[in-house]
């Protein structure tokens, strides 16, 4: 049962964060086009769905997998495992920040320019790698 919930907890991982790499992108067309255009309104509606059908769905498969497994797995305690965990806190905390700049922009309100979302954009990944470095490589 263990290698099931692994390979969701893989495939979830794997959707969530072609989402966060996305999403941000999105953001920095979303910033150089005009309020009201026929391309502001696609830009919403693909943000939106992307959110609500593809990332959050997989965010919280991720959580309920990987939880499980570090307390079927009594991972819990390890060193590694900690960061690990402190590093898909602040993968979930970059969640939400997206998730609330989807609404500035969809609202108007966003005064968040396209460097901004472009250097936004890396944080994921920096993440990213050091989440898998973690759990490959185990270093302590």
């Amino acid at each position: 049962m263990i290698l099931w919930i692994k390979a969701l907890h893989v495939i979830s991982v794997i959707s969530w964060m072609a989402g966060m790499l996305y999403l941000p992108r999105l953001f920095v067309y979303h910033a150089g086009v005009e309020e009201g255009s026929g391309s502001d309104k696609m830009l919403m509606i693909m943000e939106r769905r992307l959110l609500r059908f593809i990332m959050n769905p997989a965010m919280c498969v991720v959580w309920f997998t990987g939880l499980w497994m570090a307390f079927a797995g009594e991972i819990w305690r390890e060193a590694w495992f900690l960061s690990k965990f402190l590093l898909a806190i602040g993968m979930s905390g970059i969640h939400g920040f997206l998730s609330a700049e989807r609404h500035k922009l969809e609202t108007g309100i966003s005064v968040r320019s396209e460097k901004f979302y472009r250097i936004l954009n890396e944080v994921p990944t920096l993440l990213m790698i050091g989440i898998v470095v973690l759990v490959i490589v185990k270093p302590y």
